[in-house]
């Protein structure tokens, strides 16, 4: 922790562009600044001044030329934050250069040179941190923001970033906490049998933490999915048309398209971005008996890609769906499906619509539709793209979460969820705890485990290894 050290770093992606934005922040900030700035204004001075730079206001913008000793090095736009008033809580200047690769190694170097140091990884976010500019959940989201992809991404980043869960999760440590002293308070009156803490209101307490863990704790399955991608796995026999589909997914041909089967022996992942919303498509193996050592090994891959995904997308092939016979053994093919996935929404695709007639297909979907009436069928040509934006409707609509539209708090971040696990733990033993009369001393330590493991998600408990870990994983500049 260099507290007392000004730091300076390219807040803006590495490389040649319009413009770079070069950041100092710290207690010499505004000196580094008077030492290298000159105002376009002060053009009877046209060297550094540091009595001229303090006249600038807080918070403005000013033109001006970046100096190294008489040697201009470029014409620059300078803001100037004082603090508490910035990002970091601290001193900031961000010098808005021109994008030259060696304009900005310039203007570091000669921050460099008058007594700042490079900045670490994520050292400007963690200063905003130690400053109380944020607790840490919300440090964390800048990340998240940064690394976002997609509309939902960016949601739940800005919705942390915000305060999200975090100000409750404090009320309910500051509560434990508070009966956790009163209990050990007892402690010093155990001969006189004097009770502090409520035993009805802690358990009122205890009940209303343990719904809202639940609550944050079983919003990750979404949460993650959301922020990395929702993995949808395409399966059905050879033939059918999954390759094809993916390609008129993703508007390309990703994937070999052939009327051989057996084709794909292996699964192919590609991303799609629809309406704000990620998802990671897998092609898999055709699902059928065979002796083929190589396809068989596509075939197991086929169906543990799909144990991974969120949701199955179950291909037919319309033009062999001609019989009821053939009919019969679609609908034990999609009870199979529904079987070996339970817990997995699953959407049939009748799939090669333009090869057959519009009584062919009435007919096909009435008897999937009586014999199996809760199955999602979408029908669609993959070859000629007709019903495949119908087809991603369907998708958004399956992952269209109710949380996410209600602005309701989502946990995407893996650690969080490991210390909300770890915080509910303790809280049952807490109630275990009171339902067996346990000692008032082993009552406190349990929850004060409760109350360590919510500090840790916030950062009101920490530790150097837990900030370091944390921060390497920004980019430099942030």
């Amino acid at each position: 922790m260099y507290k007392n050290d000004t730091i300076v770093a390219l807040a803006t992606p590495a490389g040649t562009g319009a413009i770079a934005v070069i950041r100092l922040s710290g207690p010499d900030a505004h000196v580094i600044a008077g030492a290298i700035f000159v105002p376009a204004f002060a053009k009877a001075e046209p060297t550094p001044s540091q009595e001229t730079y303090n006249h600038l206001g807080a918070n403005t913008v000013t033109l001006g030329h970046i100096y190294d000793e008489n040697r201009v090095i470029d014409e620059v736009l300078l803001t100037k934050f004082v603090a508490p008033r910035s990002y970091t809580g601290e001193h900031v200047v961000e010098i808005s250069c021109h994008g030259s690769i060696y304009i900005q190694q310039e203007v570091i170097a000669v921050c460099l040179k008058k007594g700042a140091r490079m900045a670490q990884a994520g050292e400007f976010t963690l200063q905003a941190f130690l400053n109380a500019k944020m607790d840490l959940s919300q440090a964390e989201a800048v990340a998240d923001l940064i690394a976002s992809e997609s509309e939902t991404a960016h949601q739940i980043a800005i919705q942390q970033m915000r305060g999200g869960f975090s100000g409750e999760l404090k009320d309910l440590r500051s509560q434990l906490l508070n009966f956790a002293s009163l209990i050990e308070l007892e402690l010093d009156f155990s001969e006189e049998d004097v009770a502090f803490a409520n035993r009805d209101d802690l358990r009122t307490l205890l009940s209303k933490s343990q719904q809202t863990l639940r609550k944050l704790i079983d919003s990750f399955a979404l949460g993650n999915v959301l922020k990395t991608g929702i993995p949808v796995a395409i399966v059905g026999e050879p033939n059918v048309g999954k390759s094809t589909l993916l390609n008129a997914l993703l508007n390309e041909e990703k994937a070999i398209v052939s009327d051989i089967a057996g084709t794909t022996r292996d699964a192919i992942e590609d991303e799609i971005n629809i309406d704000g919303v990620r998802f990671r498509l897998i092609d898999t193996a055709g699902i059928r008996e065979t002796t083929d050592a190589i396809e068989g090994m596509g075939i197991e891959r086929s169906y543990a890609k799909a144990e991974q995904s969120k949701l199955v997308l179950y291909l037919l092939d319309a033009t062999q769906l001609n019989t009821s016979p053939r009919i019969m053994h679609c609908l034990l093919r999609i009870q199979l499906m529904r079987e070996k996935f339970p817990d997995k929404p699953l959407v049939v695709i009748l799939n090669k619509l333009d090869q057959i007639t519009g009584l062919e297909h009435a007919e096909i979907t009435k008897q999937i539709s009586t014999k199996s009436p809760d199955t999602i069928l979408i029908s669609l040509s993959a070859k000629s793209r007709t019903g495949v934006e119908e087809l991603k409707t369907a998708l958004v609509q399956s992952f269209n979460s109710g949380a996410l539209s209600q602005d309701e708090s989502i946990v995407s971040n893996a650690r969080h969820y490991d210390a909300l696990q770890q915080a509910y733990s303790s809280l049952i033993e807490v109630q275990e705890g009171i339902e067996n009369d346990i000692s008032s001393e082993f009552l406190a330590i349990d929850i004060r485990a409760t109350a360590e493991s919510l500090g840790i998600i916030t950062g009101e408990i920490t530790s150097d290894e837990l900030l370091g870990n944390i921060f390497s994983q920004f980019c430099i500049g942030k």
